[in-house]
């Protein structure tokens, strides 16, 4: 088989306009970058369509090395409602560059469901990455001259909370000092990168309704406290206006297309292990308007990016999913029972049923926000039809849950209409009934503290839950503000494990978390707390991704 980026540069695209016209989108709306890109303007979110067309989130077991291939079920349910004859569209989250150049590779899916252009779409794609960046950091330029032009009037911070970003994978640059050298290079400070995914400016912009939202929100982002204790924030800069401005074009939704032709949005920052990690808010509501089915994906497994899809994301949309399609891997599943990367190919039941424990623990959760769920496994080439029949008499007997097998990476939308007709029957017979607080409330009833302990022994059973000394004294001065008392939590941790210790697989009870950092989002209007040895800027491989991307006759090849 052939492998992604050449099945990519091998299909047939319609131009971009003749794909909006499918959705009632008039050329004159579009803002096309290049032939098959486009942004959308909001003028085509209509609130009550939203509201009652069909949402359907995609999430997945604990991920594992071996791949769960969440993002290609995505888009195969959506080849595959097309292909019966459904009106869907797939709304994704926007890739970084730091894992297609690192170790993660594209996010665009995978054989014969992907959003195309795939190299254009895991690169530059229409530059909404390249924008928050440069807002991020021109906050920390402004803030920064701020103090420097005002030395003589104006005490620096008490305590700067506001850093930098770059959308690559660097170590080397968490932890720095800025301003060394002459008096006119600035204040000498110690401060760091991020992430742009993890920006603060990438969680407003996957949260704002509007350009008026987006506005105050930024007014609202928290730089860093005064010598008095008070806060200081971008309002106070007098340059939210200039930091729109830098936003504008990125507030607009991407429409591109899958290998199917069938329309596909793709908008907002990923990585639910250190951010909220959903496509945008405004993405979501414009493929509510224009489809009757929306699918969508939330980053990594479910105890991350479901949780925070349906407790931060959903209670600002005010929309739920009608279902939620739950992914796994014979793979994924052996190596949670035990198996190694080696033997996770080998005929074995013994570590199959012992990784039953993980997706068994991904369905108890999900009945926790009262979302009704269909098992998804991926099927790869070399997959035996007896350890998939074990995987779908277990989900029946011992989960009472329908099981499905995905061929959409082989086969495209045919290979998936089974598992669109499943999902169809289930939000017609059996929808979802949203449970807005089913881990934890945001009324005011419990506090920040609480709600962090709420997720990681609700959801991660954890036995005790840890925090720093930094952690504990940055919570206890925002818990006395009223300001923070709705606000819901996301915590940053390793998706590789319902712990925080990236090598404890399967579904362990009775460990500890440990709290070790408070970011507090005031813009966004969320609270990160950050689990064990969780980074926020990741580094590289031994082998970087880099090593096999080039370009060879005019065509980008390497990616995946």
């Amino acid at each position: 088989m052939k492998s992604d980026i050449e099945i990519a540069n091998s299909a047939h695209l319609e131009r971009i306009e003749t794909i909006a016209s499918s959705l009632g989108i008039q050329n004159d709306d579009l803002e096309p970058y290049g032939h098959y890109m486009a942004k959308v303007p909001l003028k085509y979110i209509d609130e009550e369509k939203a509201k009652e067309s069909n949402l359907i989130l995609v999430t997945a077991i604990s991920p594992t090395k071996a791949g769960i291939g969440k993002t290609t079920v995505s888009i195969g349910l959506s080849l595959g409602l097309n292909h019966i004859g459904k009106k869907s569209m797939v709304v994704l989250r926007e890739p970084s560059l730091g894992p297609c150049f690192g170790m993660k590779g594209g996010a665009c899916g995978g054989g014969y469901a992907q959003v195309l252009p795939m190299d254009k779409i895991n690169l530059h794609f229409t530059g909404d990455f390249h924008a928050v960046t440069s807002a991020h950091n021109m906050i920390t330029a402004m803030m920064d001259n701020y103090f420097h032009q005002n030395r003589a009037t104006v005490a620096p911070l008490k305590q700067v909370l506001w850093k930098r970003v770059l959308d690559v994978n660097d170590r080397n640059l968490r932890h720095i000092v800025t301003g060394l050298g002459p008096a006119g290079n600035g204040i000498v400070t110690e401060s760091g990168f991020d992430i742009t995914p993890a920006s603060e400016i990438m969680a407003i912009l996957c949260l704002a309704t509007d350009i008026e939202d987006l506005r105050q929100r930024i007014d609202n982002i928290l730089l860093g406290y005064r010598q008095d204790g008070s806060e200081f924030t971008v309002k106070e800069l007098g340059i939210t206006g200039g930091i729109v401005a830098l936003l504008k074009d990125a507030m607009k939704p991407n429409l591109v297309q899958t290998t199917e032709n069938t329309p596909a949005i793709v908008h907002g920052g990923p990585f639910a292990n250190i951010a909220h990690g959903c496509n945008t808010l405004v993405a979501t509501k414009l493929g509510l308007s224009l489809s009757d089915y929306v699918v969508t994906e939330a980053g990594f497994g479910a105890d991350l990016g479901a949780e925070k899809f349906l407790d931060i994301k959903c209670r600002k949309l005010g929309v739920y999913p009608k279902l939620t399609v739950l992914v796994a891997t014979l793979r994924g599943l052996k190596l949670h029972g035990g198996a190694t990367e080696e033997t996770m190919k080998d005929l074995n039941m013994v570590p199959l049923t012992e990784g039953f424990g993980n997706l068994d623990r991904h369905v108890k959760n999900l009945r926790k926000f009262g979302q009704n769920t269909v098992v998804v496994l991926n099927r790869y080439g070399d997959d035996d039809e007896g350890e998939i029949n074990a995987v779908i008499t277990h989900c029946k007997e011992k989960l009472g849950v329908k099981c499905v097998v995905n061929n959409a990476f082989s086969e495209g939308g045919k290979g998936a209409a089974e598992m669109a007709r499943m999902v169809v029957e289930e939000i017609e017979k059996n929808p979802s009934v949203p449970k807005p607080d089913g881990i934890y409330s945001v009324d005011g009833s419990m506090s920040l503290k609480e709600r962090i302990e709420a997720v990681c022994k609700r959801i991660y059973r954890a036995e005790v839950v840890e925090f720093s000394s930094a952690a504990t004294k940055l919570l206890s001065g925002v818990e006395k503000d009223p300001h923070y008392q709705s606000f819901p939590v996301c915590v940053a941790k390793t998706q590789y494990s319902f712990t925080d210790d990236p090598k404890r697989h399967g579904a362990p009870f009775g460990f500890t978390i440990k709290i070790r950092e408070i970011v507090i989002n005031r813009g966004s209007g969320f609270i990160v707390a950050v689990a064990g040895d969780m980074m926020r800027m990741p580094g590289l491989p031994k082998v970087p991704s880099a090593t096999h991307i080039d370009v060879i006759d005019d065509q980008i090849v390497g990616l995946s």
